[in-house]
């Protein structure tokens, strides 16, 4: 019979993992009370974590849960991308697919109800719109974009809208398999690819580049953020080098 006055002997475990198991922990919650201190006290509890250890672990509780949640459906997006073969498709169909496999890997419409709630106040504001261009960064990233200027921003800011037009649209969506808001989806791209139209042609257009000369040179000298090579968080990608200039 063991000894009921033993040592705990169970092994600690890793930031990481309790992280882990407190976002496991606090879903069930986060329907009823939000990402709310409640709610991270009762996934300490759930846990049977200290809560000393768990602040040391998520510093704002329940804020860092929901980002942790934003960021394992990003995960999960880009493990699907790997694994489906979108090669033969064109590239407004690539994007569309990614959008889709993101809301996919969403297991419960409450818990992103809820963290919407939370990100639409002014202290977590940034935090929302960081975790949006980050899934937006990883779609275009996945999918092999390779731009360096203002592209690399336009690309992303236009996507970061579309996405975020698309997961307001799906949470009040009822219509079968949610038709509605992949009809809703296919029109939001459409409006992108106008754009990246639009675009090209001020580009190609020789009286637009006179126009323009001014911005579009400040705009040129724009270049996407170079980050560390080793870098592994999501929206963090080293940016591939330049090609070396012919003379």
């Amino acid at each position: 019979m063991p000894d009921a006055t033993a040592p705990d002997t169970e092994a600690p475990r890793s930031p990481e993992a309790l992280r882990a198991a407190l976002l496991d922990a606090i879903l069930p919650h986060v329907p009823f009370d939000g990402w709310s201190e409640p709610a991270f006290r009762a996934a300490v509890a759930d846990c049977g974590a200290e809560m000393a250890l768990a602040r040391a672990v998520c510093p704002r509780g329940p804020v860092d849960l929901a980002l942790d949640y934003h960021a394992r459906g990003d995960a999960a997006m880009v493990t699907r991308l790997h694994r489906e073969n979108l090669d033969a498709l064109r590239l407004r169909d690539r994007i569309a697919s990614a959008i889709r496999f993101r809301l996919d890997a969403i297991e419960e419409k409450d818990a992103v109800r809820r963290a919407a709630t939370l990100f639409a106040l002014p202290p977590y504001a940034a935090d929302g719109a960081r975790s949006v261009w980050n899934t937006a960064d990883l779609i275009w990233t996945t999918l092999g974009d390779t731009s360096e200027d203002v592209n690399w921003y336009t690309k992303r800011a236009t996507l970061s809208a579309v996405y975020s037009a698309t997961v307001l649209y799906w949470l009040g969506d009822s219509s079968p398999g949610h038709e509605a808001t992949w009809e809703f989806l296919d029109r939001r791209i459409d409006d992108v690819m106008q754009f990246e139209k639009v675009k090209a042609t001020v580009g190609g257009n020789p009286v637009f580049r006179t126009v323009f000369a001014g911005p579009l040179w400040l705009l040129g000298q724009v270049r996407a953020p170079i980050r560390p090579a080793e870098a592994d968080m999501p929206g963090m990608h080293a940016r591939p080098p330049a090609p070396a200039e012919t003379a």
